[in-house]
């Protein structure tokens, strides 16, 4: 069943897995997707925390424990969620020596709250770091304007970063800046820049959602056939992008330095139009140095019958801005479109985490300590 996933790796394409639960680590599973699937990585986010930890499975001990101490519902949060990557992270850590650092690394993301708070953002990506104490761990900041800044300040304090929730080409090449930045700053300060490691998160099936909507509203024969063409045609000018800075003398000068590139990663890689192949995401977005993360049924359907032909990213450009071009031609507005997703990214996220604080209170009154 791993050929496919096989080959991927061969590629150049890092297969990490976008989900973590306490019973995926404890049953072995986590172990059984790296030794099986070709699995060198993991992330998280709120809404996968929310669904791992209300499914109450192997958390009821920790809460109970949580609840005697009267701990706040945030910090219990935060005793759980760490205590996962934390765990997550020594089953990779074979992967993370053996690569070099590379790979073998767990995300979890700041408080999603925050997003727009430049300096608590930084101060929670700090904490987070010191809570998990893993060096193959990845700190998620999301890739709003007041996060462009929280990304160089962390990168600069030597912290590496898995930056989310990109949707535009230009706040990409913001993104790529702000890591460079932070490089130069972490330099400055005399830190070993090979250390440092990030990725930048772009999203793909989102574009093609919000578009393809746009597309249909129009009604014209135009528009219909560049249904479900937009997010390749994003994530394939996005990888232009990261091709045109890593040629860089800026960057070249970093390199030299020490420095590791910042890895483009395909997120939201799971189709959610059931008419679109459910390897999509996976097998059209094929490129050197890069890394996809993929939801479980997305990682058993290309293990399964995806069809990994080469680099399907590299050469396509001229393509893949004809897409865009047809796109606005067609009457959607791709700035508003990637405006939008992100606003619905951070509500999302916020929603998710909003759902987690109740569950999880609920859960600490269920068990606390009867008074005498």
């Amino acid at each position: 069943m791993t050929d496919a996933l096989k080959r991927l790796s061969d590629e150049g394409v890092a297969i990490w897995l976008d989900d973590l639960s306490r019973q995926r680590i404890t049953s072995g599973n986590l172990g059984e997707l790296i030794d099986e699937q070709h699995v060198v990585g993991v992330t998280t986010n709120p809404s996968i925390f929310q669904k791992a930890i209300s499914s109450g499975d192997g958390y009821e001990q920790q809460l109970a424990d949580l609840a005697a101490r009267g701990v706040t519902v945030e910090e219990a949060i935060r005793m759980i969620t760490t205590a996962d990557v934390r765990d997550a992270a020594d089953v990779l850590r074979p992967v993370f020596d053996a690569t070099g650092g590379k790979d073998g690394r767990v995300s979890i993301e700041v408080d999603p709250r925050l997003a727009h708070n430049t300096r608590a953002t930084v101060a929670e990506a700090r904490q987070l770091a010191w809570l998990v104490d893993r060096p193959n761990t990845f700190i998620k900041i999301p890739a709003t304007k007041a996060g462009l800044p929280a990304i160089t300040e962390t990168i600069g304090k030597g912290i590496s970063v898995n930056v989310t929730l990109i949707f535009s080409l230009e706040r990409y090449r913001e993104v790529m800046d702000a890591y460079l930045a932070g490089l130069e700053k972490a330099k400055s300060l005399g830190l070993d820049l090979s250390q440092i490691h990030s990725v930048a998160s772009f999203f793909v099936s989102r574009v093609d959602t919000e578009i393809d909507k746009r597309l249909e509203a129009t009604g014209s024969e135009e528009a219909a056939a560049l249904k479900s063409k937009a997010a390749l045609a994003n994530a394939r000018l996005a990888y232009q992008a990261y091709e045109e800075v890593i040629a860089s003398d800026r960057w070249q000068a970093l390199s030299r330095a020490g420095a590791n590139a910042q890895r483009p990663l395909w997120a939201s890689t799971g189709v959610k139009d059931p008419a679109l192949p459910d390897t999509l995401y996976v097998t059209e977005l094929v490129a050197p140095n890069t890394v996809n993360t993929m939801p479980e049924a997305t990682l058993e359907a290309t293990g399964d019958h995806g069809e990994i032909t080469g680099d399907t990213v590299t050469g396509s450009y001229a393509d893949a801005q004809a897409v865009l071009d047809g796109v606005a031609k067609a009457g959607v507005d791709y700035n508003d479109v990637v405006r939008v997703l992100e606003d619905e990214g951070v509500e999302k996220f916020e929603a998710a985490w909003n759902d987690l604080l109740s569950s999880t209170e609920a859960e600490l009154k269920r068990l606390a300590p009867k008074e005498a």
